[in-house]
């Protein structure tokens, strides 16, 4: 097998969550909310989290049990799991699963049950710095456990965590309708990294878009970037596209250029892991880039995110953390070590700044520049529904 394929199965698994015998792979009978084509990362079944393993697709489909908080954070972490919208739905369930070890452990005495609990959402908050839906789906929790018997505060978080599981699915739904209604007939999109049912709860985000516009016939070509150094738009993104039936091209994330130079694109569209209370959005590294393209070659840019990654307390995008990964990803996505005195920079996001952007659709409506207030007043209306 060719080293670069070798790596896209195994690259990491032994450092990572591979290793730990807590893990273990199992096949849970399909559930529901999912994509038309039957894809799904996440499952809560009789009070059990399971995620699929996204490292190893598409050669193999396995699911791994988290039994705890702490594996269900090194699985965000270590990219088991991924996407804004699914790392949130991930999220929340574990939080389930911390407060109901808390309980066992400290039966009896409440309050050191809900001090531990708390402890345990720092460290799970801290996975991933820049995906603002982590942090959002824990502060819902934290607030829904309230005070009191933590017995019914566990009820109280898994009713609530499969309403966010829920809410993702509808969400998703309404994005792609709205998304595509943006698309005139005949045109040719371009999609960065992974953005549908792997990484949300439902159908997708700017994939989910993609594949509506597809069957709406308003699409003439579909091009996913491969998306470095993990190959997500190559592993993941073109798998799900086969598997809804969208023909689609894979192309190196320098290719693009020239395709829009030769005006073979009109759309840009792409997901986003946080945007800020001006418009600024940071996603998977290389959107500035296609979003900076665009506008020299008069392309149009649609970024597709549910209101729970609109992040209107933070006010512009060089207020964001910026997470970076080891130097190792990059080395090992060709199968190599790094040469002696040799380094690599590998940032997992950038930030597009909102006047590159032409159209940010959410779940509750589309919003067009100027952006500035009108996150916030998005956000509000969410929280006061």
């Amino acid at each position: 097998m060719h080293a670069r394929q070798r790596w896209l199965i195994d690259y990491r698994l032994d450092e990572t969550l591979g290793s730990k015998p807590a893990m273990r792979q199992s096949t849970p009978e399909p559930g529901t909310g999912r994509a038309p084509s039957g894809v799904e990362a996440i499952r809560w079944r009789d009070g059990a989290l399971t995620l699929l393993d996204q490292r190893r697709l598409p050669a193999e489909e396995t699911w791994l049990d988290m039994p705890d908080l702490d594996t269900a954070a090194a699985a965000i972490r270590d990219l088991v799991v991924r996407g804004a919208p699914a790392i949130g739905i991930t999220a929340a369930y574990a939080c389930v699963l911390a407060m109901r070890a808390r309980s066992a452990e400290h039966r009896g005495n409440d309050r050191a049950a809900r001090e531990a609990w708390l402890a345990d959402l720092d460290r799970l908050v801290a996975a991933r710095p820049t995906a603002v839906n982590l942090r959002w789906a824990v502060d819902r929790m934290r607030a829904a456990a309230g005070q009191g018997d933590v017995v019914a505060a566990q009820e109280r978080l898994e009713r609530l965590a499969a309403a966010i599981h829920a809410e993702d699915q509808a969400a998703n739904r309404r994005m792609a309708e709205l998304g595509a209604d943006l698309i005139e007939p005949g045109s040719r999109v371009l999609t960065h990294c992974n953005t549908g049912s792997l990484a949300t709860g439902g159908t997708g985000t700017a994939l989910g878009v993609i594949v509506n516009a597809w069957r709406s016939e308003r699409l003439a070509r579909v091009f996913a970037c491969e998306t470095r150094p993990w190959f997500q738009g190559l592993r993941l993104t073109a798998w799900e596209f086969a598997r809804e039936g969208v023909r689609c091209s894979v192309l190196v994330e320098s290719a693009a250029a020239g395709l829009m130079q030769r005006g073979e694109i009109d759309w840009v569209i792409t997901g986003a892991d946080r945007i800020t209370a001006n418009g600024d959005v940071a996603n998977k590294v290389g959107t500035l880039m296609l979003a900076s393209l665009a506008r020299q070659f008069g392309v149009k840019m649609m970024v597709v995110a549910p209101v729970s990654t609109l992040d209107a307390e933070t006010a512009s995008g060089d207020l964001i953390e910026i997470e970076e990964r080891p130097a190792d990803e990059i080395w090992g996505s060709v199968g190599m070590t790094a040469p002696p005195g040799v380094d690599a920079y590998n940032p997992v996001f950038d930030v597009t700044p909102a006047e590159l952007i032409d159209f940010i659709v959410t779940d509750r409506g589309v919003l067009e520049p100027p952006y500035e207030g009108r996150i916030a007043e998005l956000v509000r209306a969410a929280d006061a529904a």
